[in-house]
This record gives C-alpha cells, sequence and structure tokens, in this order.
C-alpha cells in the first residue's frame, strides 16, 4: 500500500507529511507561511508539541487563572515553548540544526495544531 501525503490545516495552522520526498517529508506553518521539516524534525515537532501541551494541562491547578507561564522543551533538532495561561498560550518553534528558522503559532490556533501533531502520522 502506498503511502499518502498528508496536509493538514486550521485556524492559524498548517501540518503536512509527505512520506515520499527524499529529504523533507514534513511542514509546518500557517496561513501566511511554512517551513519544510525532516522527518525526524517533524517527529520532535509533534512529541514536544505534545508534552508542552500535557505540561501546561498539568500546571492548570497549581495556577490562579491571571497567572501567566513558560516551559521549554527541545530535541538536539529543535526548541520549543509554551508562553501563556494554562489553558491558552503560544507556542515557538526554532530549528537548531541546518538551515535556521523560527515560528510561532497564536494561542488560538495551538489547539488543532496539538490536536492534529498527535494524529498525523497515524494510519
Amino acid at each position: 500500500m502506498e503511502k499518502v501525503r498528508q496536509l493538514k490545516s486550521g485556524s492559524g495552522w498548517r501540518l503536512g507529511w509527505d512520506p515520499n520526498a527524499t529529504e523533507f517529508r514534513g511542514l509546518v506553518g500557517t496561513d501566511a507561511w511554512a517551513i519544510e521539516l525532516t522527518e525526524a524534525e517533524l517527529d520532535d515537532f509533534c512529541r514536544l508539541a505534545l508534552q508542552l501541551s500535557q505540561t501546561m494541562q498539568q500546571m492548570q491547578s497549581e495556577l490562579m487563572d491571571e497567572e501567566r507561564i513558560s516551559c521549554e522543551a527541545e530535541s538536539d533538532l529543535i526548541w520549543m515553548e509554551a508562553e501563556g495561561f494554562s489553558h491558552a498560550y503560544r507556542l515557538r518553534l526554532i530549528l537548531l540544526n541546518g538551515r535556521r528558522a523560527e515560528a510561532e503559532w497564536s494561542e488560538a490556533s495551538v489547539p488543532g495544531l496539538v490536536q492534529a501533531a498527535q494524529m498525523l502520522k497515524v494510519f
């Protein structure tokens, strides 16, 4: 069975996977921009986005409603940060190897992006 290219998108986010591409199999972006990622970078992005989401949810019981927090996570390939309130936060990405790129998603777009990241490579 041939693996099929996927592009998921929602309000303020895009996430793509092309298993047949030679080098850059992943894509992250918004309505206005996109960055191609290697498969390893995409895997780390999905894993760290979920990890940050879970951390932010766990912090909800520890914080007052108006308290803002920042959490970071990184691999050898990417650095990510969640910043804002435990229930509404922005997400930042910096590529650490090879080409350099920075990306950011707004509070409104993060829930859809994280949900898509969990399901992207599930066949």
